[in-house]
């Protein structure tokens, strides 16, 4: 049912835009209220959208552990930081954080009740199915109509997860390129970037199957826009 509202109902609601100077660079921040739920999420851009055609976009997920405190079990604090760099080097882009999405959807305490569990030898992804949790129950709608109500059209999208591109498909947005955002390899995130790599189809440096890659970086009218 909320798959579809968020396909054919305005579910998102610009409610403040200012100037945000960061350490980056200077941005513009958007922050929108979701009519379904109440949470506000951000969206910072660069540069003139535009026509909005091949726009550099990340859609971020929330991780409190590893954006704000710098936690070292995951990558997610050098994702946010490498994408913020890119988009100021490019002079253009977006970059939408979305709330909610901690731990994968899981939240912040059965994120670390799942840190508990992999500290005993479970992976990520065998944590959260051990506690009964989905493996990843991340929605992207909210993303994408906040997209399009910033005026991205097609996007160069900053992501190693296969899943965003499927996961913004279908709101009039189209995915003309993928650009990876590689974050070191330590002895804390090993386990868990090669679980994202071989359990959940993540895909680093180059290495797209053949198929998935003309996907990628040539989509047709039909994926483009369904």
């Amino acid at each position: 049912k909320f798959r579809y509202r968020r396909k054919r109902e305005k579910l998102v609601e610009l409610i403040a835009v200012s100037r945000l100077p960061t350490k980056w660079g200077l941005f513009r921040a958007y922050c929108y209220q979701s009519k379904l739920d109440g949470t506000e999420h951000i969206a910072v851009t660069k540069g003139d959208i535009g026509d909005g055609e091949d726009v550099l976009v990340r859609v971020h997920s929330e991780c409190l552990t590893g954006d704000i405190l710098g936690s070292a079990r995951c990558d997610c604090g050098e994702q946010l930081d490498l994408a913020m760099q890119l988009i100021e080097k490019a002079g253009r882009g977006v970059l939408v954080y979305l709330r909610g999405h901690e731990g994968r959807g899981i939240g912040l305490g059965q994120k670390l009740r799942a840190y508990n569990l992999q500290d005993q030898g479970s992976d990520t992804v065998e944590a959260n199915v051990e506690l009964g949790l989905a493996i990843d129950s991340r929605e992207y709608g909210i993303g994408a109509q906040i997209l399009r109500d910033i005026g991205v059209r097609t996007m160069r999208l900053m992501t190693n997860n296969p899943a965003k591109f499927v996961g913004l498909k279908g709101y009039g947005l189209a995915v003309v390129g993928r650009v990876p955002v590689i974050s070191p390899i330590t002895k804390e995130n090993q386990k868990y970037l090669e679980t994202k790599r071989t359990k959940m189809g993540h895909l680093y440096g180059s290495d797209l199957p053949g198929g998935l890659l003309k996907e990628f970086l040539n989509p047709t009218e039909d994926n483009a826009t369904n």
